[in-house]
């Protein structure tokens, strides 16, 4: 963890970290969960992450609504970002289509991900 950062987005697997990673310009914490989080790390995750800007950004399908049900439980002040429902997964999500999403929640993006016009 780097409390340093004050933005953490809480993905589900390693593919979706090394997308965000890829499209964040700014320093911000990218925690992945593997799909499913247990209860203990989970209550780590709600003293380590208070008081820092957090986004829940998982795939659109059950796994993912269930996780996001989860987390929602635990921390009712993030602020969840939805990809389009037909693209399903983070992994499989166009960049471009991913980085206006974190542009919208005002995350700094590379502007090469940006669309022109």
């Amino acid at each position: 963890m780097n409390p340093s950062t004050e933005i953490v987005i809480i993905v589900e697997g390693l593919s979706d970290k090394k997308k965000i990673m890829q499209l964040v310009k700014e320093p911000v914490e990218v925690i992945c969960t593997n799909g499913t989080i247990g209860l203990s790390k989970l209550d780590e995750l709600v003293e380590e992450l208070e008081g820092r800007d957090l986004f829940i950004l998982v795939d659109s399908d059950s796994s993912g609504d269930k996780l996001r049900k989860q987390l929602k439980r635990e921390f009712p002040l993030a602020r969840h970002l939805f990809i389009d429902r037909k693209f399903k997964e983070v992994a499989t999500a166009p960049l471009e289509h991913l980085a206006q999403i974190l542009l919208r929640a005002r995350i700094d993006i590379h502007a090469q991900y940006l669309h022109k016009g």
